[in-house]
C-alpha cells in the first residue's frame, strides 16, 4: 500500500492539546480571581477595624476635652476669700489650661495616650474635691456665724434696738468671716539690743532691733510654710529698708519691708523673733508692724532716748 501525505489530517492532534491548555489558563485565573477576593476581603476588614479604632479614640479624645472643659468651668466657679487658697487654685487652672491646650494640639492619637491623658485628668479632679471640702469647711463656718446672727435678731424686742444691732452684728459677721482663716499676732514687741545683746533703751547704744511675737492659734487656717514681713517706722516717718531692698504685696501695692522669715505654722501658738542688724539710730518712737499673707496682723512701739 502506498503512503499519500494528503491522507493524513494534522488539525486533528493539535486541536486536543489547545482546548487543554485553554482550560487550565481558566481555571488558573478563576483560582487568581478568588485569591485575590480573599486577599481584598480580608484587607477591607483590616481597614474598616482601623476606622472603627481611629473613631473609637475620636470619641475618647472628645470625651477627654469636654470633661476637662467641664472642670476647667468648675474650677470658675469657686469662691474663696482665703488667699492661700487662691493662689493655690489658681496654680490648678494653669495647670488645666496647660493640659487642655496639650489636647487641642496632640494629632499622634492611640489608646496609650488617651489613658495617659485620663490620669492626669483624675488627678486635676481629685484636687479640686479636696478644694471643694476646703471651701465646704468655710461655708460650714459661714452657716453657723448666719446662725448666730439670726439668734442675735429674734432677741431684740425694740425696732430701734434691733435695726441698730442687726447693722453692728451684720459687720461683725461679715469680718468673723474674713477673719476667719486669717492669722494673728499678740504679745507683738519691737526690742532694742545693743553689741553684747544687751537690752538698751538709747538709740546710739542699739545695734539690733528685734521684733518678737506670737502668731496666735487658728483651727481653720490652712497649715504649712508662711512668710512673716515686718516694717520698723522710725520717727520721721520714714521705713527701714531691708538689705536686698526687697518688696511684697500689700492691699494691691507693692511695698518695701525690713526684715522677713519663713516659719511652718501647723494651726498651733508659735513663738517667731525676727532680727534685723541697724545702726545710726537717733532718739524717737519707732514702730514696727507685722504682716502674713497679705495682711497686717499686729503691731508695737518703742520709744529709743
Amino acid at each position: 500500500m502506498e503512503y499519500n501525505d494528503n491522507d493524513y489530517d494534522y488539525n486533528d492532534y493539535p486541536q486536543h492539546e489547545s482546548n487543554g491548555s485553554v482550560k487550565g489558563l481558566k481555571i488558573a485565573i478563576i483560582i487568581l480571581l478568588i485569591v485575590l477576593a480573599v486577599i481584598s476581603f480580608f484587607f477591607w476588614k483590616q481597614v474598616q477595624e482601623l476606622k472603627r479604632d481611629q473613631i473609637g479614640i475620636t470619641e475618647e479624645r472628645d470625651t477627654l476635652t469636654n470633661r476637662l472643659t467641664v472642670l476647667l468651668g468648675q474650677m470658675g466657679d469657686l469662691k474663696v476669700d482665703n488667699d492661700t487658697m487662691n493662689i493655690a487654685l489658681m496654680h490648678q487652672r494653669h495647670i488645666a489650661d496647660s493640659l487642655l491646650d496639650r489636647l487641642k494640639k496632640e494629632r499622634g492619637w492611640n489608646y496609650a495616650k488617651i489613658k495617659k491623658y485620663e490620669r492626669e485628668l483624675g488627678t486635676l479632679r481629685a484636687t479640686m474635691q479636696g478644694f471643694v471640702r476646703q471651701i465646704d469647711s468655710l461655708n460650714r463656718i459661714n452657716q453657723q456665724l448666719a446662725g448666730e446672727n439670726m439668734r442675735y435678731k429674734r432677741q431684740i424686742t425694740s425696732l430701734q434696738l434691733r435695726t441698730e444691732a442687726a447693722e453692728e452684728m451684720t459687720q461683725e459677721l461679715n469680718n468673723k468671716v474674713k477673719r476667719a482663716s486669717q492669722l494673728r499676732a499678740r504679745d507683738v514687741a519691737l526690742l532694742a539690743y545693743s553689741k553684747r545683746n544687751k537690752l538698751v533703751s538709747r538709740a546710739k547704744q542699739t545695734e539690733k532691733l528685734v521684733t518678737e511675737f506670737i502668731l496666735t492659734a487658728n483651727e481653720v487656717a490652712i497649715p504649712g510654710e508662711r512668710t512673716v514681713y515686718v516694717r520698723v517706722i522710725t520717727p520721721e516717718a520714714d521705713i527701714l529698708g531691708s538689705p536686698d531692698g526687697g518688696r511684697f504685696t500689700f492691699a494691691g501695692e507693692s511695698i518695701p519691708y525690713t526684715a522677713k522669715r519663713v516659719v511652718d505654722y501647723q494651726g498651733d501658738d508659735l513663738p517667731v523673733s525676727i532680727y534685723y542688724d541697724i545702726t545710726g539710730l537717733y532718739a524717737g518712737q519707732y514702730t514696727v508692724m507685722v504682716y502674713v499673707d497679705g495682711q497686717m496682723v499686729g503691731q508695737s512701739d518703742v520709744i529709743l532716748k
